[in-house]
Order: structure tokens, then C-alpha cells, then sequence
């Protein structure tokens, strides 16, 4: 089936100790999962505190996925098992690497 821009699109992340990954799926009729995201971290990465993993596979999937979710003509929905994201748009104070990443997230319009 191939994914339009038209529709609803959910997107849903999560991040374990190592490895991130993601899939992307559309509304049509019924949710059907388009694409996967799955990759270790890097050594680096692996550092992050639980927030910015979580965070970093919402950035990864997003970016990978900028051609389905930037012309969708519905706000789309972004799923993680992180609850304190929620609260990440909200004004408060970023470190360098969040303040990229949240740069990077003004393009799409999505709920948390």
C-alpha cells in the first residue's frame, strides 16, 4: 500500500538501553504501519539521560520520515511511553543539544 499525504499519520518511538526505533503508520481504514526505524546508538549517544533517548528517536524517526509528515494535510500524532515530553514545547530551559533538536521539530505540526 503506498502512504499518501492525505490521512491520518501516527507516529510511535521508543528508547531501551541501546537501540532506538520507531514506525510510522496511516490511517486507512484502518491503521496500517508504512515504515520501521530501528538502529543502535551511537557510543555517544548511549550517555543521554532517558529524556534526551527519548527525544532523540522522535527527532530520528521525524527526520526520516520528513516526506510523508511535512505536506500532511492533519496535525499528526507522535506516541512515546516518555510522559515528561509532553511538556517539552512548553517554555523552559534546554540544553544545546535540545535547543537543535526542538529547531529541527518547528517544521511539523504534531501532538505529543
Amino acid at each position: 500500500m503506498i502512504a499518501t499525504t492525505y490521512g491520518k499519520f501516527r507516529v510511535e518511538t521508543d528508547a531501551l538501553e541501546y537501540t532506538i526505533g520507531g514506525v510510522l503508520s496511516q490511517e486507512q481504514g484502518k491503521w496500517i504501519p508504512i515504515v520501521f526505524l530501528s538502529r543502535m546508538m551511537q557510543p555517544a549517544e548511549r550517555n543521554y539521560k532517558i529524556y534526551d533517548k527519548e527525544l532523540l528517536t522522535i527527532v530520528k524517526a521525524l527526520t526520516k520520515w520528513r516526506q510523508y509528515l511535512l505536506d500532511a494535510t492533519e496535525k499528526f500524532e507522535v506516541w512515546t511511553d516518555h510522559e515528561n515530553l509532553k511538556y517539552f514545547r512548553e517554555s523552559h530551559k534546554l540544553n544545546r543539544r535540545q535547543a537543535r533538536w526542538y529547531l529541527k521539530l518547528q517544521d511539523y505540526d504534531f501532538l505529543l
